[in-house]
């Protein structure tokens, strides 16, 4: 049946309708971001642990305030903190020449 043919009313309503539909889909994909962001997280908090477990002796019986402050220590130097900088420095120039679309990902 042609749109003209259909009531105004019905023509909102279907409007209306398919609004909250996209809404829906809207909101789906947003909690399908959050859950991969937030898995992407756990598996990179996992991964860097097993870092610093495998490179410090007996990490595993030190608190985590002797890890932090560990860390603290070693990231406190002149050295470590220039490698650091190239390091931000490159990874900012390498996501600038790679731009990726975030709705690619969805």
């Amino acid at each position: 049946m042609p749109k003209s043919k259909i009531p105004l009313n019905d023509q909102i309503a279907n409007i209306k309708t398919e609004i909250r539909q996209n809404e829906n889909h809207i909101k789906t994909l947003l909690q399908k971001k959050t859950h991969a962001e937030r898995n992407a997280r756990t598996r990179r908090l996992i991964e860097r642990g097993a870092i610093l477990e495998s490179l410090v002796y007996q990490a595993e019986s030190l608190t985590n305030e002797q890890l932090k402050l560990l860390l603290r220590m070693a990231l406190s130097t002149y050295a470590v903190r220039e490698m650091l900088a190239s390091f931000f420095k490159e990874n900012e120039t390498n996501a600038s020449e790679n731009p990726t679309n975030e709705m690619d990902t969805l």
